[in-house]
C-alpha cells in the first residue's frame, strides 16, 4: 500500500469515528517525531496499541482489507497465569463489501460488536478436530447472551448495537453490508503477529510503499524500529 493512501485512510477512519461519538486517545495523533521523543511510550510499542491499516498483502484494500486501532492490550504473561491485565479493546471499520477474510484464533476469545453505521455481515464455519477449517461444519456462538446454533457458511447480520462472541477455532469472515459499519472488539489479549489463523495463504500485514512520510505510524512501523526514540 502506498503511505499516502494509509495517510488518507486513517483521516477518513478518524472523521468517521468522530461522527459515532467515539474519539480516540492521545496518542493516536502523535507525529512520528512527537512518538519517537516519548521514551514514556514503551508501553505503546510493546502492546502494538495504535493505528493498523491492512490490504492482507494483497494489493486491493477496497476489496480485501480492514482498518484497525488497538486502544488497549494486555499482556499475555497475565493471561496464561489467570490474572492482571488480560483484555484488549480495538475500534475497526469494515467498509461496504469489504472483505476481512476467513481465519480463526488460537488463544483469543472476542466480541464483535457493530458500534454504529451499515450492517455487519459474518459469515461462519466450525473447526475439525484439529482446529483446522472445516467447511462442513457448523457451531455455536453466543450473540448478546443468547446462544445460537449457525450451520456451515451461515451469515449472521449485526445491526448497530447487536454483537456477537466468537471463541478461538470459530472460523469467521466479514464485510459491511448497505455502507461502511465502525465495529468494536473487546477480546482476550491479543497478538497479532501469531494469533491470525488464515483459511488462505495471506498476509496479516501491508507491505508499505513510501511514497509521502507518514501522518502516524503504523503498529507495523514499531518493528523496524520508527517508533524508538533516537531514531530517524
Amino acid at each position: 500500500m502506498k503511505r499516502s493512501h494509509i495517510n488518507r485512510i486513517m483521516a477518513e477512519a478518524d472523521a468517521m469515528i468522530r461522527r459515532h461519538g467515539f474519539a480516540l486517545p492521545p496518542f493516536a495523533y502523535w507525529t512520528p517525531d512527537q512518538f519517537r521523543a516519548r521514551p514514556d511510550a514503551a508501553r505503546i510499542r510493546t502492546a502494538r496499541m495504535g493505528w493498523d491499516i491492512t490490504d492482507y498483502g494483497q494489493g486491493d484494500f477496497d476489496r480485501m482489507g480492514l482498518f484497525l486501532f488497538t486502544l488497549r492490550n494486555g499482556d499475555l504473561a497475565d493471561l496464561q497465569r489467570g490474572g492482571g491485565m488480560c483484555y484488549a479493546e480495538k475500534l475497526l471499520i469494515s467498509r461496504q463489501d469489504q472483505l476481512s477474510p476467513l481465519h480463526t484464533h488460537a488463544l483469543k476469545a472476542e466480541d464483535i460488536i457493530n458500534r454504529g453505521g451499515a450492517t455487519l455481515v459474518v459469515e461462519l464455519y466450525g473447526s475439525d478436530d484439529r482446529g483446522g477449517f472445516a467447511a462442513d461444519r457448523g457451531g455455536k456462538v453466543c450473540c448478546d447472551g443468547i446462544d445460537r446454533h449457525f450451520a456451515p457458511g451461515e451469515k449472521l447480520r449485526l445491526q448497530p448495537g447487536e454483537s456477537v462472541t466468537l471463541m478461538p477455532g470459530d472460523w469467521h469472515a466479514f464485510w459491511g453490508e448497505g455502507g461502511d459499519v465502525l465495529i468494536g472488539e473487546v477480546s482476550t489479549v491479543n497478538d497479532d503477529l501469531t494469533d491470525n489463523i488464515f483459511r488462505d495463504k495471506i498476509g496479516r500485514f501491508a507491505s508499505v510503499d513510501e511514497d509521502e512520510p507518514p501522518l502516524h505510524l503504523l503498529v507495523s512501523d514499531y518493528e523496524s524500529g520508527a517508533a524508538s526514540p533516537g531514531t530517524s
